[in-house]
C-alpha cells in the first residue's frame, strides 16, 4: 500500500524552507501533495495560479511529488487521494502550539490521519513567507543584490516568476 501524505499551506510564497519539507517528507513517504489551500477570506499577494506555477516550478525535478490547490478541508483533500500523512514543518514552540491543535482537529474530522512534524532545518528557522512578501513588496529583487537577498528565502529557480508579478 502506497504511503501517501500532504503537505498544506498558503504557501504565499513558497520558501526554501517549505522546500526542505517537501524535499525531507518525499524521502519518508512515496507520494507528497503539495497542497496549496485556498481560503477565500484570506488576502493573498500571489493569485492562486502564481502559487501553483511557483510551487510546480520549485519541486519539478522531485520525482514523487504532486502540486494541486484546493478550496476545501485539507482532510477532504486527503481522503480523495487516499493519504493517510499530514507533514507539517515546525520552527518554533508557538508553531507546535498551533499545530497540535489542528492536528488534533483533524484527528477528530478524519481519524485516520496521522499528523507528522517536521522540525525546521536550522538554516531556514527565520525563513517565512511574511519575509519574502515584505521584501516583494518593497522591490528588494529589482537588481542583482536584491536578488541574492531573495535567494537567501526562496528556491532560485522561482526568483524570476517572483519578480515578474507586480506588487504595488
Amino acid at each position: 500500500m502506497k504511503r501517501i501524505a500532504v503537505f498544506a499551506g498558503s504557501f504565499d510564497p513558497f520558501t526554501l524552507g517549505h522546500l526542505d519539507v517537501v524535499e525531507r517528507a518525499c524521502a519518508l513517504f512515496d507520494e507528497v501533495y503539495v497542497l496549496l489551500a485556498v481560503n477565500a477570506s484570506k488576502k493573498y499577494l500571489l493569485s492562486e495560479s502564481a502559487k501553483v506555477e511557483i510551487v510546480k516550478k520549485a519541486v519539478e525535478k522531485i520525482p514523487n511529488v504532486k502540486v494541486e490547490s484546493f478550496g476545501g478541508l485539507t482532510v477532504d483533500f486527503m481522503k480523495r487521494v487516499g493519504a493517510k500523512y499530514l507533514v507539517r514543518g515546525i520552527r518554533n514552540g508557538a508553531d507546535v502550539e498551533y499545530e497540535q491543535t489542528v492536528a488534533w482537529n483533524n484527528k477528530v474530522l478524519y481519524p485516520e490521519c496521522e499528523t507528522v512534524f517536521l522540525s525546521s532545518s536550522p538554516e531556514h528557522l527565520m525563513v517565512s513567507s511574511t519575509v519574502v512578501r515584505e521584501l516583494l513588496k518593497v522591490g528588494v529583487a529589482k537588481n542583482a543584490e536584491g536578488k541574492e537577498i531573495l535567494a537567501k528565502y526562496v528556491p532560485a529557480d522561482v526568483i524570476p516568476l517572483l519578480i515578474a508579478y507586480d506588487f504595488n
